[in-house]
């Protein structure tokens, strides 16, 4: 049944003659009347007496009329919805996010952004963890992924479909609780004890998991290390540490102000320390306007210098006191 029958009839019954009717609806008149007798098929009963002028409404057309009224009201409306959410989907831009990111990088960066020109759509942010991530991207539901990097890592965004720009740098060091007689950590890497040391750990579908356990392979790191407990949440991680239950890996934006505070040490030297990567992802297929816009704002700026977001995750190394965030743009 076609929708337009619906509307030849509703004519039909306001203006009473097949030929004005017909006018109305920009067709001639034969063709309405097939249209016309089209509906009454698909309904199985005469809607019309068309013995006299005007034509009237039969017993059957009576009742189908609210139905063809409300049918068309609906149409209209879901069609209108339909349309809406069309424009509303377009002007959406869809970002997927690693969770100690979306937290510790993404609000200053979209600030950063903004600040350079206002960012067209509504922004949408999700947040998992990595492997939860490159689904979204691979089933083309989210239009840029925000995560961290390094070389001794894979992920399933290949260059052949995906492409990226770098955002800027942080690292990755082992920290945990201080020892109670305030002469270091409670637990230091490699270690110096018999028993290995407790592990708080990543797991598989973390992106700084993946990080972790392919930068560490790669030094050949002998420390002796006993997974206690693990989480794909680094601010878990984090806080178990702090409750001396054993050590953790994390990045320095997310730590710093633990290790000012006291609340967290370092458990091994700068040189252990991972330097990881902040990266923007999206498909090489062409998306929507909105998203190309930002790409094109966010690919066409210079990176090196952090800007000034009145936070101090933009800090240089020489101004950190207690070592803060080294979250910075960076090329």
């Amino acid at each position: 049944m076609d929708a337009a029958w619906l509307e030849d009839f509703l004519a039909l019954v306001d203006l009473g003659h097949f030929s004005r009717a017909a006018e109305q609806r920009c067709i001639t008149q034969p063709a309405f009347s097939r249209r016309v007798r089209a509906l009454e098929e698909w309904v199985g009963a005469p809607l019309f007496t068309r013995d006299a002028a005007p034509v009237a409404l039969t017993p059957a057309g009576e009742r189908f009329r609210p139905v063809a009224e409300e049918t068309l009201r609906r149409l209209y409306q879901g069609r209108e919805a339909a349309r809406e959410a069309g424009r509303m989907a377009a002007a959406t831009v869809r970002f997927a996010s690693t969770q100690t990111l979306s937290v510790s990088f993404f609000p200053n960066w979209l600030r950063t952004v903004e600040s350079f020109e206002s960012v067209q759509g509504t922004i949408h942010l999700t947040a998992a963890h990595m492997a939860a991530c490159e689904q979204m991207m691979l089933r083309g539901e989210a239009q840029f992924l925000l995560c961290h990097d390094h070389p001794q890592t894979t992920h399933m965004l290949g260059p052949d479909q995906f492409r990226s720009i770098h955002l800027g740098t942080d690292r990755l060091l082992a920290v945990s609780a201080p020892h109670p007689d305030g002469t270091g950590p409670l637990f230091a890497l490699p270690g110096t004890g018999a028993a290995p040391l407790p592990l708080l750990t990543y797991t598989a579908e973390s992106g700084l998991g993946r990080i972790l356990a392919g930068a560490r392979a790669s030094a050949g790191s002998e420390a002796r290390l006993r997974p206690v407990f693990a989480s794909h949440l680094t601010s878990v991680l984090v806080a178990m540490a702090r409750d001396a239950r054993g050590l953790a890996w994390a990045p320095l934006s997310v730590v710093a102000d633990e290790l000012e505070r006291g609340r967290l040490m370092r458990a091994a030297g700068e040189e252990d320390d991972i330097p990881i990567a902040i990266r923007l992802y999206r498909p090489r297929a062409r998306q929507s306007p909105a998203a190309e816009r930002l790409w094109s704002l966010v690919a066409g700026r210079d990176w090196e210098a952090p800007a000034d977001t009145g936070s101090d995750e933009g800090e240089a190394p020489a101004e950190r006191r207690g070592e803060r965030a080294a979250v910075t743009p960076s090329e």
